[in-house]
């Protein structure tokens, strides 16, 4: 009887993402001209959670002119920038039975372009990434160069970013997929970034496992290693690699439908929270976001309900 009431349950954990994508998730990710009121913004995408790319948002900013890599060199160039340090380009990512995070060395600005640029080299693969506001933290001559909200997007949300910013790094540099419980403005000023997206729905096709948190160590020598975190708890993370699942290992992923985007220079791309998002870029792409905290009501309290019966269901 309990067996057959459980795999009642998982025959609707299965079937609901697809019920979910019919009623509510695009085929692909919609395009608008120009950036929408508080009110369509709010209405149409905030509270549907569906992404979209948003042209002509940014085209008073002046770093869209502004920011190349010799601009950068002679505004920020001394500036040391915290910079995360990887053998394979995977920072906060699974690797074996680890989840490991970057080593985190602080440079100037102009040695992160000169490896860039192909004028100097250093070990592994650079990616200017901390994620706590270092643009106004780190780098706060660039912000006269661009709003420090997005004031549309502000309104309709009813608060200020808790955070902004300030992504540099090579095509090497990965995103591994993961969610955030944040709205996300994505902002790119030169280059491109490649975006994989699932809805939230895609919960039950998406597997977690919990892993030993360590992080690299770069050595004098140039080499890595990965030292344990031992105080640290277990972390759940996603091991798939959307680009390159082991569908024998995970086959319940082959019924997830990932949507792709690219987001160019200029353009915005609005990240609904808890999207899970796997991200690519062009060489040396300069991009900004502004993280908005998600508003903790039902559609958050249902998730949490999906998360929680995937995983008590051993689905994932």
């Amino acid at each position: 009887m309990a067996e057959a009431a459980l795999d009642a349950v998982r025959r609707e954990l299965r079937e609901f993402p697809v019920a979910a994508r019919e009623l509510s998730v695009p085929l692909a990710v919609p395009y608008l001209d120009e950036p929408p009121t508080p009110l369509h913004f709010y209405r149409d995408w905030v509270c549907p959670n569906r992404p979209c790319i948003i042209r002509n948002a940014l085209q008073h900013w002046p770093a869209l002119q502004k920011w190349s890599f010799p601009y950068l060199r002679a505004t920020v160039g001394s500036t040391e920038v915290s910079v995360a340090v990887t053998p394979d380009g995977y920072a906060d990512a699974v690797r074996g039975d680890r989840f490991v995070m970057p080593a985190e060395r602080h440079l100037p600005l102009s040695r992160v372009l000169d490896v860039l640029e192909g004028r100097a080299q250093h070990p592994g693969v650079l990616y200017v990434q901390k994620q706590c506001s270092n643009l106004p933290i780190e780098l706060p001559q660039l912000l006269p160069d661009l709003e420090p909200h997005v004031p549309w997007a502000s309104e309709a949300l009813g608060k200020m970013p808790d955070a902004v910013n300030f992504w540099l790094g090579e095509a090497a540099a990965v995103t591994s997929l993961h969610k955030d419980h944040y709205e996300n403005l994505y902002c790119v000023i030169s280059g491109e970034k490649h975006f994989l997206l699932h809805p939230p729905s895609d919960r039950p096709f998406i597997p977690y496992e919990l892993y030993i948190p360590a992080t690299y160590q770069l050595t004098e020598e140039g080499s890595f290693k990965m030292v344990d975190e031992e105080a640290m708890e277990k972390v759940p993370w996603i091991p798939l690699d959307p680009l390159a699942p082991d569908l024998a290992r995970y086959p319940s992923y082959s019924q997830a439908q990932a949507l792709r985007c690219t987001v160019q220079a200029g353009e915005m791309l609005y990240l609904p929270a808890l999207w899970f998002h796997h991200v690519q870029q062009s060489h040396g792409c300069i991009a900004v976001n502004f993280w908005y905290d998600m508003e903790y009501d039902l559609k958050y309290s249902y998730f949490q309900l999906l998360d929680t019966l995937t995983k008590a269901s051993g689905l994932y």
